[in-house]
């Protein structure tokens, strides 16, 4: 198994417990034009997000005014409690399914990381950040 995988030998997705994670999608992101209009393209990727994600118990989407990532344009954060948190750029409004892919990912994931192997383009190409949980910082006052 190479360190992409966070599934044990033998194990399927399906024996693998999910964990909650939210997804927060910019709400005032503008489309790669600049495009004023409204809605905004940030609004109509959480749209889509959410009609992705209907019935996915495990995932909750959530909007935010802005993520401060304005020169990557259509942003998005994954989040779980306990593990590392990923930004994302350069989404386009289609990207609703890709986030929800990856949040599928991590919410099976066992180690708290979304594997790379599986990963939808989009979230490979536009990773922008993975913040570590507070309690893996070793420099801990």
């Amino acid at each position: 198994m190479d360190r992409d995988d966070n599934l044990s030998a033998g194990t399927t997705t399906a024996d693998v417990e999910t964990a909650p994670v939210t997804v927060i999608v910019c709400s005032s992101c503008r489309d790669e034009n600049g495009s004023d209009a409204h809605p905004r393209a940030g609004a109509l990727l959480a749209e889509a997000t959410r009609a992705a994600a209907r019935d996915r118990h495990s995932i909750e989407v959530r909007t935010v005014e802005c993520l401060g990532n304005c020169k990557r344009r259509l942003s998005a954060a994954l989040l779980r409690n306990d593990c590392w948190s990923y930004v994302f750029g350069d989404l386009t409004v289609g990207s609703g399914s890709d986030l929800v892919a990856g949040a599928e990912l991590f919410a099976t994931s066992q180690d708290g990381l979304i594997p790379w192997r599986g990963r939808p383009d989009s979230l490979k190409r536009g990773l922008v950040a993975r913040i570590p949980p507070l309690a893996v910082l070793k420099d801990q006052i």
